[in-house]
């Protein structure tokens, strides 16, 4: 029974392994990439997909809650590839930026909508005086000029 268990743990990592979903495209990096030479410290050590264990199944494995079967290579990047690791988005790159953009857009335009639109009217008239405003009455525009300071005051 646990050999039976363990193979098929192995036959659906390798169909997991061997299918290319959406997601897995957005997370490549140029280290996977089919154009570049082996890394010579990994020697005989085999070269290993990049694909999260996120992404496997839940169940079939010797270790369920790591996705893993006893005896299996670790990859390189373990510490990124593991269930540890960083999530994998759920959406895509471009929806999630639209759907921020959406957001931001909402929150600006109610800003602009409580800033411009609600803003009731003045409730008194301002107040107007005859004459130009009392130009005359209050000594001229010359009169109601601000004096300049001088040191002579201090002495």
């Amino acid at each position: 029974m646990r050999l039976a268990r363990g193979t098929f743990g192995t036959i659906a990592r390798r169909q997991a392994l061997n299918s290319s979903p959406k997601s897995l495209r957005w997370s490549r990096t140029a280290s996977t990439s089919a154009t570049q030479e082996k890394d010579p410290q990994l020697g005989d050590y085999p070269e290993l997909p990049w694909v999260s264990n996120q992404n496997l199944p839940p169940r079939g494995w010797w270790d369920v809650q790591m996705r893993r079967n006893f005896g299996d290579p670790v990859h390189e990047y373990e510490e990124v590839l593991s269930m540890w690791g960083p999530d994998i988005p759920v959406v895509p790159p471009q929806t999630a930026l639209y759907h921020f953009t959406l957001a931001a857009s909402a929150f600006v335009g109610f800003a602009l909508l409580c800033k411009y639109a609600l803003v009731p009217e003045r409730p008194t008239v301002p107040r107007e005086y005859p004459f130009s405003g009392l130009v005359r009455e209050l000594g001229g525009l010359e009169e109601n000029k601000a004096r300049e300071e001088t040191d002579d005051g201090d002495e």
